[in-house]
């Protein structure tokens, strides 16, 4: 018996174990979600007696598309005008300089306490604009919006009165909307995976008494958890889970309000989505690698051990899907040729049952967030959500080890093309790559690993194989259209 079969199972076996975890832990959210859901639906809480200092704080590089759009919405903010500050807290080196200057003195004119804060250069990216920012505000409440999002006008008004009376809140997090999810398959699939983060995930971690993150951006601060967590870091892409994590270690609390929703622009280019993902895949192995191990020696309880766990290794998942993806082909052969290992082939398709809790939490997300006419489609869109997904399992995948291995990269933002797309300029993240070739040519290893099973009359990967197929050569294809 040769030793390489083996070691090519057994590698392959202990991915599916992986996956079986962590599809066991989706499921375990999706019960507490559902749980959360059908108990009694708490009122929001009284304004408080007086209402706090807060600053609306606006961090901005080079959005020329959406800067406007923003700094309108938050100067819309009802909120008593002697306690708001809004900072626009710009580190552009484009035309949203000028765009915001005009816009901050439109507001500034009318008796708005609004800054254009510049800073002297562009150190520590988001994390370093936000303490930046901190240093040059006496708001006792930090309300953080990215350039794409859009608040309503009572965000604050019903946000705040939740760190009432409870002094150990430290955040309220709120929704995701989108404001163009229909706009492109690419964004209905976008919108698809975000609502399962902010329908199940949030709502379940919180029912549990488990961590939950800041999402960086449609949510509040209270400035005494910042400082006392010990303010933005810049050690990883992902300021928002970095802090959130240091603060609950410190004993915070987190609120989150899937009722309320701050509406945003998702990605509508591929070289855009493919930035934000990095960012994120990369900011959270980055993140995992600097606290995992402080949550695993905490006092916290096993759930939340093993919750955070997870939470923490989320993007991980996609280094263990390319290795899977890897392997896959090789075992075509190696099933054709050993029919020794046919019953250790039996016993792991077992494994393959950790896709179906996947399938119940995202399909849960599904019935929350469309309109009940919509969801008869949810089968098909799944799987091409599930394609895709793998098709970005390369990309992602470098993110993580890079996070991984310590390697610093810049923080690279996610450009959006606001409201007008005609005349809108098209910022780019990066042009075709080695990336994109090594896409189309895992798609055509795919393809041959999908004729090979066909060929041996062995259908127990080609599900997998066609899921891979399609992914990376979408993915391919978007990357090479909208580069163009």
């Amino acid at each position: 018996m040769s030793l390489l079969p083996l070691l090519l199972l057994g590698l392959y076996g202990a991915c599916l174990l992986f996956i079986l975890c962590f599809s066991v832990g989706q499921w375990q959210l999706t019960r507490l979600a559902l749980r959360a859901y059908a108990g009694p639906s708490s009122a929001e809480p009284p304004a408080p007696a007086s209402w706090p200092r807060v600053t609306v704080q606006l961090p901005l590089y080079n959005e020329q598309n959406v800067v406007e759009r923003v700094i309108d919405a938050a100067a819309a903010l009802n909120y008593p005008a002697d306690r708001l500050h809004i900072q626009v807290l710009d580190d552009s080196t484009d035309a949203t300089v000028a765009l915001a200057a005009a816009r901050v003195a439109h507001y500034a004119a009318q008796g708005l306490h609004i800054s254009h804060v510049r800073r002297p250069s562009r150190e520590g990216f988001k994390a370093g604009a936000l303490s930046y920012g901190l240093d040059q505000t006496q708001g006792e409440f930090i309300a953080i919006f990215d350039a794409d999002f859009v608040p309503e006008p009572d965000f604050l008004l019903r946000t705040i009165p939740y760190f009432y009376p409870d002094e150990r809140v430290g955040v309220v997090q709120t929704r995701w909307g989108h404001l163009n999810a229909q706009e492109s398959l690419l964004t209905r699939l976008q919108a698809f995976g975000l609502d399962a983060h902010f329908l199940i995930e949030q709502v379940g971690r919180t029912a549990g008494g488990h961590f939950i993150n800041f999402n960086g951006t449609g949510g509040v601060w209270r400035r005494s958890c910042i400082a006392d967590a010990g303010g933005w870091h810049t050690d990883t892409l992902t300021e928002d889970l970095d802090l959130s994590y240091r603060a609950q270690l410190r004993g915070w609390r987190f609120v989150y309000r899937p009722g309320i929703m701050a509406p945003a622009e998702l990605p509508a280019v591929m070289d855009a989505l493919k930035s934000q993902q990095f960012r994120w895949t990369k900011g959270a192995a980055e993140t995992a690698r600097k606290h995992l191990g402080t949550v695993l020696r905490s006092a916290q309880s096993l759930s939340t051990k093993l919750h955070a766990t997870f939470h923490l290794l989320n993007s991980s998942v996609y280094v263990v899907i390319m290795l899977m993806a890897l392997l896959s082909v090789p075992l075509v052969f190696v099933r054709a040729h050993n029919l020794e290992f046919k019953l250790v082939f039996q016993l792991s398709s077992v494994f393959l049952l950790g896709f179906t809790p996947l399938i119940y939490y995202y399909y849960t997300a599904w019935k929350l967030a469309q309109p009940q006419g919509r969801r008869s489609s949810y089968p098909g869109f799944f799987l091409l959500f599930l394609a895709v997904s793998m098709g970005l399992a390369l990309h992602n995948s470098r993110a993580v080890l890079l996070g991984w291995l310590g390697q610093r990269t810049a923080f690279i933002r996610t450009p959006k093309m606001g409201s007008r797309r005609a005349g809108a300029r098209r910022y780019r993240t990066g042009g075709l790559n080695w990336l994109v070739a090594l896409e189309g040519l895992l798609a055509g290893y795919f393809l041959f690993g999908l004729a090979a099973g066909l060929y041996f009359g062995d259908a127990g990967l080609l599900p997998f194989h066609t899921l891979l197929t399609v992914g990376f050569a979408a993915v391919c294809y978007y990357s090479i259209r909208h580069a163009r």
